[in-house]
């Protein structure tokens, strides 16, 4: 099969390297000095003590490539819908749109029964174009768990983790979204394909919605803002709006927010990674993380006090620095 990172930066890049370790064509869509040099000296991969180098395919140029089975989209969400041409063209006509970006993706209410069923959502797919060109129906949801670095153009850091959990929108365990696991279990990388996998991408929301923008508030990191009791507070409030909004919806949390707090203070002394682009200049996540928690509130008239506070505050900031899409 033919698969294709769209965004092959620490995390794309880190996925397409061990996917190349597969008998399946892999090629990469990267571009600026990352690209050049991985045309130019490969891709170097860095883990532990252990550097591992590759020589992938990879273009700036989506129109040369043959059609492809899987396009894994592993750029930032605002950075989606300006590329959905692009993507559309790449695909096979079976071919799978497979969404590995922070935060609630546009399909969200893609076959869900009762009142919200095919509900589009304004904030990540603002002119519709990503629900409408490529379709919900080519959708497979993945939640991306490794931490990984682009350290300098070619050269990616892979911190931890390996786990990519998938998911059809319909909770069926199809042939393509098992194919997909399975090539991604052969590259040595864990795919568990669930049947909720809503709820998986609310788990790992549940953090980046109030770390992310307190950081870039306080410039805190993780230990400090999941310990000091006002930080700590400000983060409780804004999951538990949160939870209240993704349980009306008929998702279910494995884990209470006492230990979900717990366990960001257990990383240590790290940068969200939206302090990070601030402090990079890069545009930040704003809308995929907050926004569209602050959209789902209306349309369930769940009221948001902690989160519209904190929204306004971090997108001010973001408009400040130049940050802000």
């Amino acid at each position: 099969m033919r698969i294709c990172i769209y965004g092959a930066g620490a995390i794309g890049g880190y996925l397409g390297a061990m996917l190349s370790k597969t008998e399946n064509e892999v090629n990469l869509i990267a571009r600026g000095p990352h690209l050049q040099a991985m045309q130019e000296r490969g891709l170097r991969v860095l883990t532990g003590e252990s550097e591992s180098l590759y020589h992938l395919h990879c273009t700036d140029r989506p129109e040369s490539l043959p059609p492809q089975d899987y396009v894994i989209v592993t750029l930032k969400a605002h950075s989606v819908p300006r590329i959905v041409p692009q993507i559309k063209s790449l695909l096979a006509p079976q071919g799978a749109v497979v969404t590995a970006v922070n935060g609630i993706p546009w399909w969200y209410f893609y076959g869900v029964k009762g009142a919200f069923e095919n509900k589009r959502l304004h904030s990540v797919d603002p002119d519709d174009s990503q629900w409408s060109q490529l379709g919900p129906e080519r959708a497979i949801g993945c939640v991306v768990y490794p931490a990984s670095d682009l350290i300098e153009p070619g050269v990616i850091r892979h911190l931890e983790g390996n786990r990519f959990t998938l998911g059809e929108p319909s909770g069926e365990k199809t042939e393509r979204v098992v194919a997909l696991s399975q090539t991604f279990i052969e590259a040595g990388l864990k795919a568990p394909v669930r049947p909720r996998i809503r709820d998986d991408i609310w788990i790992k929301l549940w953090g980046n919605l109030c770390f992310n923008p307190i950081s870039v508030l306080t410039n805190a990191t993780l230990d400090v803002i999941a310990t000091e009791s006002g930080t700590r507070n400000i983060a409780r409030g804004m999951m538990g709006e949160a939870q209240q909004i993704a349980e009306t919806l008929g998702v279910r949390f494995s884990v209470d927010i006492e230990k979900r707090i717990d366990g960001a203070a257990k990383v240590g002394a790290h940068k969200t990674s939206m302090l990070q682009d601030l402090e990079q200049g890069r545009p930040m996540e704003i809308d995929a993380l907050l926004t569209v928690i602050q959209e789902l509130g209306k349309m369930t008239a769940i009221q948001t006090p902690n989160i519209d506070t904190i929204l306004a505050l971090v997108i001010q900031r973001a408009e400040q620095a130049g940050c802000y899409n």
